[in-house]
């Protein structure tokens, strides 16, 4: 059957559901892989032939003397004491494995380090032996992510090839665990393939003829269904049947994923908070703004606190007119609680300019596309929208958790809805997946990463926004930005020179130490993480003045500052690379008495 959406008696006083359903059917693993597997085996291919039967190069987090196996075959010393320095400047051992059928060589590491930190050893490796061909870290590699929800396969919107959002290699790195997601819709119905999904929310409905539940706000987010008939949403309007859009749209989101049960939503290990504001021919402008307001942690005058504040929004709704201030306001307040805001463009193949709150400042708008990775025909598009992403067309809709009956709750089944409704609970499970790996992301950071990270449309989609978004680079992206836990370390000696730096685990770090003489000088290691900017603060106790200096791996100097006496100094550096980038850090007597620093390293 064909469902249109649900249109207000008054665009100033009621938002419109943005669903247009194509025909409702039935159709309808493995673990959760770890971001970064990491590596402890390097690959070496040297330019000849030379079999290494047993080579071993070590050193330690101090930089202990390291000592070298006998090498049989043609390596040279100088390949040897490569190998050496190498791994003493990463604070590992390296002792040969085997060989490859290429006739590369496999080292094994004494730890487990993470890609980045073996691509560096590998770099460093390369770059003191000019008779090696390559050298690699020997990733490991797992199976993809699939989950074993029999109707996944009918999720094309997952993963094709050319209109999907790839989300199989999201799910390699995030889905969604701890993060709430806020639906403002109709309520939902307690599906067995969403429930355990579900937290207590709330009914935001102040009118009982809207509400069809017998009463106004009250705590129970149920849909009892929003059908009527003709006439009821004013003179002319059409019968229709309960549409149960809250429910198909938690289902994108976070249907229970890996349960063999039904389908798979985006972020399936995420929880939905349900806000009942729509029913019966829409939903009140006011009470959206406060279901907006509450979602988010903010107080509403008569109703509970919301224990279970949600970091992101999804509003599949909308109405014509600029955006009211009521709205804006509401917006604005879930925002400065770092809500993620997520509107629909709107389903009348028209500018989007004048759909609300898709017009609303600060919210991310989402147009549809269909399986080809063009516009869906109904689509709004225009300069406000965002990005786009799979909402469904004509004999490709979107399949999720839906209800049988046609007036009250029937039996909970599935279905295929299409409108830009459904294309915004996609862009609201990349959130949830991004914000699940780095939860320190701002409400800007995540449009900004989404909107950095899409893929270009592969059918013509004009003026839906910057792309087509991809679940898998965005969740990376949102990966990468995290800063880590700063650590504290004590100087440890002997650390006086490049070759007995002390290694410094990670960055962000403060190093407490000393210079106990004039001659004393102290070296750290550390490693600067690809697309990061390194700053570093030097600072001496009372009557001192510490200098600095920063080198490369091959001790080439970056700078050398002199220090002055009660003066910090600083520095920093950006790492523009693909790879980490490996530095030396010295501290020595500079101007003043000896004495203790701290050296305050940031990313």
């Amino acid at each position: 059957m064909s469902r249109r959406p649900h249109l207000p008696t008054s665009a100033r006083l009621a938002l419109a559901l943005l669903a247009a359903a194509c025909g409702s059917a039935f159709a309808a693993g493995p673990r959760q892989l770890s971001e970064d597997p990491g590596t402890d085996r390097l690959i070496v291919k040297y330019r000849n032939t030379a079999t290494i039967a047993s080579v071993t190069a070590s050193g330690s987090a101090n930089n202990a003397p390291a000592t070298a196996a006998p090498a049989v075959g043609a390596l040279s010393l100088r390949s040897s004491l490569a190998l050496r320095v190498a791994a003493n400047r990463h604070g590992v051992q390296m002792n040969a494995f085997r060989q490859t059928a290429n006739g590369a060589h496999v080292f094994a590491i004494s730890r487990r380090m993470s890609t980045a930190e073996a691509e560096a050893l590998a770099a460093s490796l390369k770059a003191g032996d000019a008779s090696i061909e390559y050298a690699e870290p020997d990733r490991i590699l797992q199976a993809l992510s699939t989950p074993n929800d029999p109707q996944y396969s009918s999720q094309w919107h997952w993963s094709d090839t050319t209109g999907g959002v790839r989300a199989p290699a999201a799910w390699d790195v995030s889905t969604g665990s701890g993060v709430t997601v806020a639906v403002i819709d109709t309520g939902v119905r307690p599906h067995p393939d969403l429930a355990a999904n579900l937290l207590p929310g709330y009914d935001f409905i102040t009118s009982a003829t809207t509400a069809n539940d017998g009463g106004g706000r009250d705590s129970d987010a149920s849909d009892p269904g929003d059908g009527v008939a003709a006439g009821f949403c004013g003179s002319g309007s059409s019968a229709s049947n309960s549409s149960w859009h809250g429910t198909h749209v938690s289902g994108i989101i976070a249907a229970v994923g890996n349960n063999a049960t039904g389908v798979t939503g985006l972020a399936y290990n995420a929880k939905i908070l349900p806000l009942r504001a729509l029913g019966r021919c829409g939903g009140y402008t006011s009470d959206i703004a406060d279901a907006i307001t509450w979602a988010a942690g903010g107080s509403v005058g008569g109703v509970p606190a919301n224990t279970t504040p949600a970091k992101v929004l999804n509003l599949s709704l909308g109405g014509t007119g600029s955006c009211d201030t009521t709205s804006q306001a509401a917006i604005n307040s879930a925002r400065a609680a770092g809500a993620v805001v997520i509107v629909a463009a709107g389903n009348a193949n028209t500018n989007a300019s004048n759909t609300s709150p898709a017009n609303c400042n600060g919210v991310i708008t989402v147009a549809s596309t269909g399986i080809s990775g063009g516009r869906a025909s109904y689509s709004n598009y225009g300069s406000v929208v965002t990005l786009a992403a799979p909402g469904g067309d004509s004999g490709n809709a979107i399949l999720s958790t839906l209800n049988a009956g046609t007036g009250a709750p029937g039996a909970d089944s599935y279905g295929y809805e299409m409108g830009t409704s459904m294309a915004t609970p996609v862009v609201a499970g990349v959130a949830a997946l991004m914000l699940s790996v780095n939860n320190t992301l701002t409400p800007d950071q995540v449009k900004q990463m989404m909107v950095s990270t899409v893929r270009s449309f592969p059918a013509t989609c004009s003026q839906c926004g910057a792309g087509l978004i991809d679940a898998a680079a965005a969740v990376t992206a949102a990966h990468d930005a995290i800063t880590p836990a700063p650590i504290t370390v004590t100087e440890a000696e002997s650390n006086d020179t490049l070759a007995t730096a002390q290694a410094v685990a990670s960055v962000p770090a403060t190093v407490n130490g000393g210079i106990g003489s004039n001659g004393d000088v102290d070296y750290y290691r550390i490693s600067v993480p690809a697309s990061k900017t390194l700053t570093i603060t030097l600072t001496g106790a009372a009557g001192t003045g510490p200098g600095l200096g920063v080198y490369t791996a091959l001790g080439r100097k970056l700078v050398e500052k002199a220090g002055s006496t009660g003066q910090a100094l600083s520095w920093s550096l950006a790492n523009r690379g693909s790879g980490a980038l490996t530095l030396y850090v010295r501290v020595s007597k500079s101007a003043g008495s000896t004495g203790n620093y701290a050296l305050v390293m940031g990313i």
